[in-house]
């Protein structure tokens, strides 16, 4: 009888693969034609955990009539004539392996860790200890207050009508308001009108004006954000007049 083997350079077979205790496996492998069945149940053996002898294979067709069993471990996979959409059967043969009892797809009955309370917290590197170097929550009401002079100092050389340019942004414009202002928080506040539409109102904040200004020119920032100054003062590449 001739043999049924019949391989033209290094073809391949893609196929199915099912195992005997693990239900849900069910991949698809490409194997050469060329490989071993002993390379095939290696590769199969990274993929399920079945080691190689306790391992046995059986192939079946795309309808799952059974087409043969590879028994002969050094006869090349194409001996046994599988074709694409085949499905590759690996049985189990070792009663504690690994896969039997459902252990690799139920967690439930996997022996889960515990500590106590006691050991864990004896532990570094832990959330709890993470935790621990946060800074506490201050209760509500005793927040750190801002001074009703915060960044007064700062503000003491900003005159209305000064030009300016304020951050972020470089957005340049004209100071309308220096002072406290009672709709925001404590401190000192200066009021801008910008050249361009590149403020948040007209001068009203939350119901109480403190300048004119067209919409959306306008802006309430903090002393430190606003340069006083035409910016720029000399156009760099201007030549001077001869």
């Amino acid at each position: 009888m001739g043999s049924r083997l019949q391989i033209e350079g290094d073809e391949s077979v893609l196929v199915r693969v099912t195992h005997s205790n693990i239900k849900s496996f069910s991949p698809e492998i490409r194997f050469s034609l060329q490989m071993t069945v002993e390379a095939v149940k290696e590769k199969l053996w990274k993929k399920c955990g079945t080691s190689v002898n306790s391992m046995s294979l059986e192939l079946y067709d795309e309808i799952g009539a059974k087409i043969s069993v590879l028994s002969d471990n050094a006869r090349p996979l194409g001996f046994y004539s599988p074709l694409d959409g085949y499905c590759l059967h690996v049985i189990d043969l070792d009663p504690s392996s690994v896969t039997s009892g459902g252990w690799l797809e139920d967690t439930s009955l996997v022996d889960k860790y515990t500590i106590s309370d006691e050991a864990y917290g004896k532990l570094g590197g832990t959330f709890r200890k993470f935790k621990e170097t946060l800074p506490l929550k201050q209760p509500p009401g005793q927040e750190s207050k801002i001074s009703d002079n915060y960044m007064g100092e700062v503000c003491a050389d900003i005159k209305i009508w000064d030009r300016c340019e304020v951050e972020p942004g470089e957005r340049r414009g004209t100071v309308k308001f220096v002072g406290q202002a009672e709709t925001l928080a404590p401190g000192f506040w200066v009021g801008v009108q910008f050249d361009e539409p590149a403020g948040k109102h007209d001068g009203m904040v939350k119901g109480k004006r403190y300048f004119d200004c067209p919409p959306l020119h306008g802006a309430m920032v903090r002393p430190d954000k606003v340069k006083i100054g035409d910016y720029p003062e000399k156009d760099p590449f201007e030549e001077e007049e001869i």
